[in-house]
């Protein structure tokens, strides 16, 4: 078999069990009522949370900054790509989390695999939970540490596995609010074992920040203070989801930031983010923090939704008090043919399919944002009863 037709197998195979995945082309600014592929419909794709990803103030900010800065950094923070826009957001970011310091990346994915190459390498041993996001995976293999995972949300199982280890450095990974199932993880309970067993604990907020704690994440939300943390915590928040820009920050104490820019290859490799994107950033938390009523909106959206899928019995709401609302209907054609039938619709849900989540629990992924209206998704939870009375 050549290479191709081996590829071209493979391919076959993820089409056959309904895995293959296909892009869809935006032909419109990001929001709730999108034109895809040419049709228009209301879109629960979309990590926007809070509705800012077409801001005007935003657009603005980053209009301004071009004007400015110029399109792109033109080299890494550590040669001449660090302009004052990025040193002020790193500030205000840091002002925001409540930590001492900040560091931007360009990626959450970038920020968490430079904090696990940075912090842990060979003797050292990492702890994840087993749904957490495919960037603390990769970070926790590409550090060398040894590797631990525990079924999701089992403590008991973690504390185990830190009761084992001999490890000379130990870190937690745990995402803030999992991306897939939409629940909060236990910070207390966590935190309380990374000081038990003297191991960092590495936050990926990447579904909190900016929507929990009143915008400030995960932390907040549980009235954790981060100047009481310092020696356990360093917190990663993305930019590109409720922010509604682009990029990440890892907050953390001032010696671990300098050690990621020292030792952090995601951050010292690469070219910096464009200096227009750290102002338009800017104004986003700025937001972020006087306008509340965003984030009180989507809590009522939620609650809209939960209430909307009672007694249906083609799928089950999963236990979420976040923007991410799954609707389980197990098997991958199921959950395909359902996104499809919403399609038909003018309605944009995504099925999501293994390896993305466990087989057995294909789902659709319902993102609310704050730009939707009650009516939208009073229309989604009115098209599901409809399916459900037609096809079962």
């Amino acid at each position: 078999m050549t290479r191709l037709s081996d590829l071209s197998a493979r391919l076959a195979g993820l089409e056959a069990e309904s895995l293959r995945r296909t892009r869809r082309r935006l032909d419109s600014p990001q929001g709730v009522c999108v034109t895809i592929d040419g049709r228009e419909c209301v879109s629960f794709c979309s990590n926007d949370y809070l509705g800012l990803a077409a801001h005007p103030g935003i657009v603005r900010a980053v209009t301004e900054g071009a004007q400015r800065h110029g399109t792109g950094a033109g080299a890494s923070h550590l040669l001449t790509g660090h302009s004052d826009a990025h040193e002020a957001l790193e500030q205000a970011l840091a002002r925001f989390s409540g930590f001492p310091a900040a560091l931007l990346f360009s990626t959450g994915y970038m920020a968490n695999l430079g904090v696990a190459t940075a912090l842990l390498g060979r003797g050292d041993a990492v702890f994840g939970d087993r749904l957490n996001h495919a960037c603390l995976n990769d970070g926790a293999l590409l550090s060398r540490a040894t590797f631990h995972r525990h079924p999701h949300g089992d403590l008991a199982a973690l504390e185990r596995q830190l009761a084992g280890s001999q490890a000379r450095v130990r870190m937690i990974m745990v995402d803030g609010v999992f991306s897939m199932d939409g629940d909060i993880a236990p910070l207390p309970a966590l935190l309380e074992l990374a000081a038990r067993f003297d191991a960092w604990l590495l936050v990926d907020d990447a579904h909190g920040f900016g929507v929990l704690g009143e915008g400030r994440g995960c932390l907040a939300h549980f009235g954790i203070d981060p100047a009481e943390v310092l020696d356990r915590v360093i917190y990663m928040g993305t930019l590109s989801k409720a922010a509604g820009v682009f990029g990440a920050f890892v907050a953390a104490a001032p010696e671990v930031i300098d050690t990621l820019v020292q030792s952090a290859r995601t951050y010292v490799f690469t070219t910096a983010l464009p200096p227009m994107i750290a102002c338009g950033l800017q104004e986003s938390l700025r937001l972020i923090e006087q306008e509340p009523q965003r984030r009180e909106h989507l809590a009522a959206l939620v609650r809209r939704w939960q209430d909307g899928v009672r007694g249906l019995r083609s799928g089950r709401a999963l236990p979420s008090s976040t923007a991410i609302q799954p609707w389980v209907v197990g098997g991958s054609a199921e959950a395909v043919a359902l996104s499809a039938r919403l399609a038909e619709v003018g309605l944009l849900v995504p099925a999501i399919r293994p390896p993305t989540v466990p087989t057995g629990s294909a789902r659709l992924r319902v993102s609310l944002s704050a730009a939707h209206t009650l009516q939208q998704v009073d229309r989604l939870c009115e098209a599901l009863h409809d399916i459900e009375a037609r096809h079962g």
